[in-house]
């Protein structure tokens, strides 16, 4: 008799992640609480509650000191809101494919449309996608239930549609109810949500039900999982949903030639294994009796226990154990896995990450987890590894991350001529140079020892090979950069940019990746300036202020120079009325002389204020180029006139004569503008 076991048997990528963070925490000493049974397995769920583990029906019910694990099922928004706002310590394994549903429902769905979820409205996956939901959503289990929905609300035909279907959906049951939407011609959108794995499960399920005269599944008996597999198999052959190996006395193999074994998502593999071996018991039994009673068997090539260890091969390969450190060496790191042979791990075989010293990385007494990789009874040792251990547990994760467009973070370890290496959960990922960075000019070399976030693109699964891209991350985060500028920027605001490049009329820089903003060489200088790069250079880093903003055409006015800076406020802070100062004499006129206090600010000593005794003409007391001592006597900020006196600093002398009628009298106001335009006429005189 031949026994055929699914290659897909067993916990999905999900499940095992869900189930390994339990184990972790359990082997870490925490109180751990699942929201729900973490899988649909009594078993298994015995087990972990004899280990400390216990099970909440609702929040409310999680102390403050447990550790609650989030099943890959996945819960209800307004669930993990409570949880969040809580203050209890959580681990969300909530699956990444149910997680990728959660997030479209909640970005696709609006008051205005209609979602439509194939699967089984008790669920809680299901419940959860409904929890997301802005508008109406209905769910059924088969095309009959769906028919039924249009039939008694129509108006939901000439509604925008959502469709989606529970991750673990009847698949061909999904092309039923895709086909009647699609002869409907309505306006629909539709999301392919089955997993992946869901998907080949099924698939080999029905291939070997077609092959073998019994299958056997194994599984939780309310696992939505399991119970497709029975639905897709039983079309086709006698068909057996067990929980355990107990249940396989009732069940009749006589007569069989080929029994399939397959396993629902939740089933561990130690149950896989214990089913099989009972089945040896069950089936040689059954055959001794037939044998006892005359009946004849018929002789196979492969004996039934060389049928049953060839179907554990792939359930016994790469054992996995827990090694405690024992010694360090130059070469390798010797551990206790609890058997005769010393366990040695070579350097090598320690870590992905090249960059990692495994002298340092570990000490005597510490827990590894390991793979068994080669055992030498004859010497006494069995070769370990820790790397392969490391990228075995995290491969299903890299891999699914393709399907979820999950953004994953490593550290690149190696550049290579066509890319580089990243190591992410001790998985190695390749980049090529075309994917690395945003630009051709950057050079790979500048990535080597940076953490780098990146996607997924490409997986060999049969090679064990992962692809991945940098730059579509990079991408992503400049789109969503951009779109968050131009919602929120207003004029006033302050950015700490980067100066990208120079032009004779200004520099440009860039604010947020992807928006660049124009700074005039008006507003890189209070001085006057010729170029750009006599204040900046590519590459500096500078705080700018939002002038103008062009919305329409995406284009923005920055000003760099300080209002602190100003002219008129430096002299405000630092010169006010009364302050004695030496100034320098840059012009004269009829009725006084001009002169420099600081940089681009002027002020006028009055013809009456140059000394303290009547003065016919300017030019008689002072020389362009003359540096006296003066007070300020008044400043007017919003005309922007100063009004300085040397006679305030100098001993009064005899009564000055009347003045003349063409003299403007002492302390009358003049605009700074018709004192300029008189001395230019008198100057335009001078001349003729």
């Amino acid at each position: 008799m031949e026994i055929i076991l699914a290659d897909t048997a067993g916990f999905c990528f999900g499940v095992n992640r869900a189930v390994n963070k339990v184990e972790e925490l359990l082997s870490a000493g925490k109180k751990v609480v699942t929201l729900g049974p973490l899988i649909h397995n009594p078993s298994y769920i015995k087990s972990i509650e004899a280990r400390g583990a216990s099970i909440a029906d609702d929040v409310s019910d999680v102390k403050k000191d447990n550790y609650l694990v989030i099943r890959a099922h996945g819960i209800t928004k307004q669930t993990l809101d409570k949880i969040k706002s809580s203050g209890i310590e959580f681990f969300d394994a909530t699956c990444p494919f149910v997680k990728k549903i959660q997030n479209v429902i909640d970005k696709e769905s609006s008051g205005d449309n209609v979602v439509l979820i194939a699967g089984d409205e008790q669920h809680p996956e299901v419940q959860g996608f409904r929890s997301y939901c802005k508008g109406k959503s209905f769910v059924f289990k088969n095309s009959q239930e769906l028919e039924a929905i249009f039939a008694e609300n129509p108006e939901i035909k000439h509604t925008p549609i959502i469709f989606v279907a529970q991750t673990t959906f009847s698949i061909l049951e999904y092309k039923k109810c895709s086909d009647i939407i699609n002869n409907m011609g309505l306006n629909v959108k539709k999301f392919d949500t089955i997993c992946d794995a869901t998907s080949k499960r099924q698939k080999e399920a029905c291939n070997l039900s077609l092959r073998c005269d019994i299958i056997i599944i194994i599984g939780g008996k309310i696992s939505s999982n399991t119970q497709k597999l029975k639905s897709v198999c039983e079309k086709n052959t006698r068909t057996y949903l067990i929980e355990s190996a107990e249940e396989l006395s009732d069940i009749d193999f006589s007569g069989c030639t080929t029994v399939g074994v397959t396993a629902g998502a939740s089933t561990p593999v130690c149950i896989i294994k214990e089913v099989i071996k009972q089945m040896s018991e069950t089936i040689n039994n059954q055959v001794e009796s037939a044998e006892a009673g005359g009946q004849a068997v018929a002789d196979s090539e492969m004996s039934f226990e060389q049928a049953l260890e060839e179907s554990l091969k792939s359930l016994n390969s790469d054992q996995k154990v827990v090694g405690t450190v024992l010694r360090v060496t130059p070469t390798e790191i010797q551990v206790d896995i609890g058997r005769k042979q010393t366990g040695i791990i070579p350097f090598d075989e320690f870590s992905a990450d090249s960059t990692v010293d495994p002298a340092q990385a570990v000490k005597v007494g510490d827990e590894l987890n390991l793979i068994i990789m080669k055992t030498n009874d004859a010497d006494g040792f069995i070769t370990l590894s820790k790397r392969k251990y490391d990228a075995q547990a995290n491969w299903d994760v890299i891999a699914a991350a393709k399907e979820t467009n999950e953004v994953l973070e490593g550290n690149v370890t190696e550049i290579l001529n066509k890319g580089v290496i990243v190591i992410s959960k001790g998985v190695r990922v390749f980049i090529p140079a075309s994917q690395a960075t945003m630009s051709r000019n950057d050079k790979l070399e500048d990535l080597l020892a940076q953490t780098v976030k990146f996607k997924i693109i490409d997986v060999d699964n049969r090679r064990r090979r992962v692809v991945g891209s940098i730059n579509s991350v990079l991408r992503e985060a400049r789109k969503a950069a951009k779109e968050a500028f131009w919602a929120q920027v207003e004029i006033g605001q302050k950015y700490e940019g980067t100066v990208v490049s120079l032009t004779e009329f200004g520099a440009f820089v860039e604010l947020v990746p992807g928006v660049q903003g124009l700074c005039h060489k008006s507003e890189l200088s209070w001085d006057r300036i010729k170029h750009p790069s006599e204040v900046v250079s590519v590459g500096d880093k500078i705080e700018v202020v939002i002038k103008n903003i062009d919305a329409e055409n995406k284009k923005i006015s920055l000003g760099y120079k300080k209002i602190e800076d100003s002219p008129w406020e430096v002299l405000k802070r630092d010169y006010p009325v009364g302050s004695i100062i030496d100034v320098q004499i840059v012009s004269l006129t009829t009725f006084g002389a001009f002169a420099q206090i600081i940089p681009h600010i002027q002020g006028l000593i009055h013809i009456s204020q140059i000394a303290n005794h009547r003065v016919e003409k300017p030019q008689n007391e002072l020389n362009i180029g003359d540096t006296v001592k003066v007070m300020i006597t008044g400043i007017d900020f919003e005309k922007k006139h100063v009004s300085l006196s040397i006679r305030a600093l100098l001993t009064p002398e005899e009564p000055e004569e009347k003045a003349d009628e063409d003299e403007v009298p002492e302390g009358t106001a003049i605009p700074i503008e018709e004192l300029l335009a008189k001395a230019e006429a008198e100057a335009k005189d001078a001349e003729e």
